[in-house]
């Protein structure tokens, strides 16, 4: 067994004095239970409970469809303003619709759109899986269009006249790696090419700036550090410079101008509501608002500054039991969660769960560790640390089982 870089004793003091403490008994937290995939699927916020029983019982149940009119058909505007404040876009930009794959559907389409003149769409090599299977399939269904796919130090040469959008996720879901979002964004306007970016494991986990870096188009989830539930609706911005200009592929009714008139003719709404497209999930809707609102109430740098040192207790952990860790050490260059390689991963994660330590495995070698700072405290990392060096230590992952058992996320 290694010696913990840090005891039980000085985790305990150190959360005892963490200001984001408080937010703890805020969530719905199992007994028995470190859970470190909070970047896979944030965890129940209480009050998420009584605002979805709310909408049921009250809203839904004795207002019936009179709670159109009483707020539900500002909810995607209302919820995009809010998180707008969460990555540096101003009021207007955000709206809280659909998945992060229909928006990116959405966003790419019209950017092809808007430049007939740049047929590409530009990414990294091992993006997100869904990022590349979406732009792969807006390309195929705009004549001319192509989807150019480079490994990540190869981006810069791959950005020629041809390109139309940049698209990357700021923070990579397997490694935890961070695009400098200002500089990016950079080089994309000076080639010409607009850029979007995938917040997916970026809101509410790191700073963001999309106004301050000048960038031009987003999405995001909302049920990773957003903890709006599993499968919540995602959102997108785009900057009030585009918001004329740019068109929705999915010109349902609710992104018409006056979606009441039931005009046989489409014509979008002006701003950012012309996003939309069916009826949003107002269910869905109400357990994301809870949880961005939960989001709001906490001081982004101590989030930063705690997330920071959560990962460097992990860190050192892993490079006590010798585990190859392949997320950056550099705070401003990766996100909130630390990715360790391992020959037997999968199963790894496997005996880990089974123990009480949630974490999650990404193919083909990587065991993937959530450090979410509103509800994880130093002295879940450290008993979590013992976890696994016993686990390793005893080899208890090279149980058969653990190997057949499909991963979670």
């Amino acid at each position: 067994m290694i010696k913990s870089p840090m005891t039980l004793d000085e985790a305990r003091a150190r959360d005892a004095t963490d200001p984001l403490r408080g937010f703890r008994d805020r969530f719905a937290l199992p007994d028995g239970v470190i859970y470190l995939d909070g970047n896979s699927l944030g965890a129940l916020p209480r009050a998420t409970v009584a605002r979805v029983d709310d909408l049921m019982t009250r809203q839904w149940g004795d207002r019936l469809i009179r709670s159109w009119n009483e707020g539900w058909i500002d909810t995607p505007q209302r919820i995009g303003d809010k998180i707008a404040r969460l990555i540096g876009a101003g009021p207007g930009e955000v709206i809280a619709t659909d998945s992060t794959s229909v928006n990116l559907f959405k966003l790419l389409s019209a950017a092809l759109h808007a430049q007939p003149d740049r047929r590409v769409i530009l990414s990294e090599a091992g993006n997100f899986p869904t990022d590349l299977h979406i732009a792969e399939g807006v390309a195929a269904g705009i004549p001319g269009a192509t989807l150019r796919v480079v490994p990540r130090d190869q981006l810069g040469a791959a950005l020629g006249h041809d390109v139309a959008v940049l698209m990357l996720t700021q923070v990579h879901y397997k490694t935890a790696e961070r695009f400098d979002m200002a500089e990016w964004t950079t080089r994309a306007h000076a080639a010409g090419a607009m850029m979007l970016w995938d917040l997916s494991h970026s809101a509410g986990a790191i700073p963001v700036n999309l106004n301050g870096a000048g960038a031009d188009l987003a999405v995001g989830c909302g049920y990773k550090y957003l903890n709006g539930g599993p499968g919540a609706p995602g959102f997108l911005f785009v900057a009030q410079a585009h918001q004329a200009r740019l068109g929705n592929p999915l010109s349902g009714w609710m992104g018409h101008a006056a979606p009441f008139e039931f005009a046989d003719g489409y014509a979008p709404a002006p701003g950012v509501r012309r996003w939309l497209a069916g009826t949003p999930p107002i269910l869905a809707m109400a357990a994301l608002e809870a949880g961005v609102e939960l989001m709001l109430e906490a001081d982004p740098a101590l989030i930063v500054a705690k997330s920071a040192a959560l990962f460097d207790t992990m860190a050192a952990i892993g490079d006590a039991l010798g585990l190859a860790c392949i997320s950056p050490r550099d705070p401003a260059r990766r996100g909130s969660h630390i990715a360790f390689r391992h020959p037997h991963a999968h199963a790894l994660c496997q005996a880990l769960i089974a123990r009480g330590v949630i974490g999650d495995f990404r193919t083909p070698d990587v065991l993937r560790l959530g450090l979410t700072p509103l509800y994880l405290g130093f002295e879940d990392v450290v008993r979590a640390g013992a976890i696994l060096d016993d686990v390793l230590t005893t080899g208890a992952y090279h149980d058969p089982v653990f190997a057949q058992r499909q991963t979670v996320t």
